[in-house]
């Protein structure tokens, strides 16, 4: 499923009385679907919860992504991430 279609169906959830929160790794998209709320990572495409192996990131991440729902003030948010990708340089 392409970004713009998961921020559309994302839109539509919330919608019906339900937070969602997206990952992203692409910013444009997530600025031009606007979805109640977006984190975003720089991170390569296919790691959207963090690093292999990285259990601790990955929780951490996911624990990033639950409290957005409650701390997120208007809908359209997108929050960055304080995580960097260490395994490997991203261009």
């Amino acid at each position: 499923m392409c970004n713009q279609t998961v921020g559309l169906v994302q839109r539509e959830i919330e919608s019906h009385g339900i937070s969602t929160v997206g990952i992203s790794l692409v910013r444009e998209i997530s600025v031009k679907v606007k979805p109640s709320r977006t984190y975003f990572l720089k991170y390569p495409y296919g790691h959207a919860l963090g690093e292999p192996f990285n259990k601790k990131q990955q929780t951490a991440i996911f624990e990033d992504c639950l409290n957005l729902i409650k701390s997120a003030q208007k809908p359209g948010i997108i929050v960055d991430s304080p995580y960097h990708w260490s395994i490997h340089k991203i261009n």
